[in-house]
């Protein structure tokens, strides 16, 4: 857990001060980054780029309305304003694109190979996350590679953390489908 910007510092951004938005960024961005490249996966990195970038632009345009003594932490804060980018994109991507074919189309190659079923697997995960809706793969990439708990994913997407056990449930009842007996 890395630690929160310091309040100095926060103050010195929420007035513009281009060293202490500069500190904000850095901060951060590794955090932004990693979660939009979980959400929408590897295979537009661009976006990534671009909503990373588009994340920031929104926390500083509201800076001046996040209360430091409030419930959120700045990370929480920020790492919400990424996510519901990620559901966006991804709900425009899934209008644009439909659904990708059959993952069991595209499994295949040799079984020997440690390293290369363990790559195969997380094709086969990455493919299946992408056949979910954006809400429920929002939960799962959150809960999964995040560690966030149920009431702290119901916070960031605005929901109740009974929604995300169910939204939870459901994409987990679907990557078992899709995955079969993968492990």
């Amino acid at each position: 857990m890395m630690p929160e910007l310091d309040r100095a510092t926060l103050d010195r951004a929420r007035r513009g001060e281009p060293d202490a938005c500069r500190a904000l960024v850095e901060r951060y961005e590794r955090l932004v980054f990693a979660l939009l490249g979980r959400m929408l996966g590897p295979t537009d990195p661009d976006r990534v780029d671009d909503l990373a970038q588009e994340t920031f632009l929104r926390a500083f345009r509201s800076l001046k309305r996040f209360d430091p003594d409030g419930r959120a932490r700045l990370s929480t804060w920020i790492s919400t304003i990424a996510t519901r980018l990620a559901i966006d994109a991804l709900r425009k991507r899934r209008a644009v694109v439909g659904l990708p074919r059959d993952i069991a189309d595209r499994a295949g190659g040799p079984r020997g190979d440690v390293a290369f079923e363990r790559a195969e697997l997380s094709r086969r995960i990455a493919a299946a996350l992408d056949t979910l809706p954006p809400d429920q793969r929002a939960v799962v990439v959150l809960r999964a590679c995040d560690g966030l708990s149920y009431a702290e994913i119901a916070e960031r997407i605005h929901c109740s953390p009974g929604t995300v056990a169910s939204r939870l449930a459901r994409a987990r009842a679907t990557l078992r489908g899709l995955l079969g007996g993968a492990r």
